[in-house]
């Protein structure tokens, strides 16, 4: 099969078209034709060591965790899903990923794609823009940052307020909060500590905030990384289908254009999701 690997961590220029066996179903796994891979900050975060001593990968490996497309194969054990069936799915970041024409999975991390999208946006995640979305389907008061140019973008998805962070602080303007979700980390994780009311709550994707700092001001903190759920993404799908959730694809390129996708992806300045179209 056709796939993109890293041999050693490093810049984009790591990324190495190549062709690969193509991987077999133990117990209890799928395989995926895979149709569309996404692109997320983790897929170069890895590909340049961060997370080297949190997820001891071996080499070759194969990047891209966001992942739809069609079963071709189910290993013994399986009853779940069947051949044929059009799923997605974030496979455990601990194996070989999506940029390849298959991937191995495990049943438990697969779900069935939502009927109302296409394979190119069931890859599509998009950590804050599904964030607001989710809070609005709670029925959360959602105060958003972003720059000027994305702020017509959020309010369709239903933000209630939105701080321009480019000429403001948003700890000056936000009003007292129940939680903050963090996904940059560092002076933006402390700033927001000023933001929550007592008893709040400051939740990071990104590194764990402090303890110490969340005792002292009588405040909670978190740390999530995500994992594999086959459960919830089915609930995802139903919000999808149920037109409570929208995903935004901003640029779609093909496998061979990896080392492209990482550059804009690790820019910064992409509003939706860059998507590796396979099939």
């Amino acid at each position: 099969m056709h796939c993109v690997c890293i041999y050693h961590y490093g810049g984009p220029e790591m990324l190495t078209c190549t062709e690969a066996p193509r991987p077999r179903c133990g117990p209890g796994e799928v395989l995926v034709q895979v149709h569309a891979a996404g692109v997320n900050p983790v897929d170069w975060k890895i590909r340049e060591g961060h997370l080297k001593e949190q997820l001891k990968h071996t080499f070759p490996l194969v990047l891209g965790w966001d992942v739809s497309g069609a079963i071709t194969e189910t290993g013994p054990g399986t009853s779940r899903l069947k051949t044929g069936d059009e799923v997605f799915s974030r496979p455990d970041l601990l194996r070989d990923g999506a940029y390849a024409e298959f991937i191995v999975i495990k049943e438990s991390e697969v779900a069935r794609k939502p009927r109302t999208l296409d394979h190119v946006h069931a890859a599509a995640g998009g950590v804050g823009s599904l964030a607001v979305q989710l809070a609005k389907t709670r029925g959360a008061y959602v105060v958003a940052t972003a720059s000027a140019r994305n702020h017509d973008y959020l309010r369709g998805l239903g933000a209630d307020e939105i701080i321009d962070y480019e000429h403001m602080r948003f700890e000056d303007l936000a009003p007292a909060m129940d939680v903050v979700l963090d996904t940059i980390g560092g002076d933006t994780q402390e700033r927001s500590w000023k933001t929550l009311k007592p008893g709040g709550i400051l939740v990071s994707l990104v590194s764990p905030p402090s303890t110490d700092t969340a005792a002292k001001l009588g405040l909670r903190q978190a740390f999530v990384f995500v994992q594999p759920h086959a459960a919830q993404l089915e609930a995802i799908a139903d919000l999808v289908d149920a037109g409570k959730l929208k995903s935004n694809v901003e640029t779609i390129l093909p496998l061979s254009e990896a080392k492209r996708a990482h550059v804009l992806s690790q820019g910064g300045h992409t509003r939706g999701k860059i998507v590796l179209q396979i099939v």
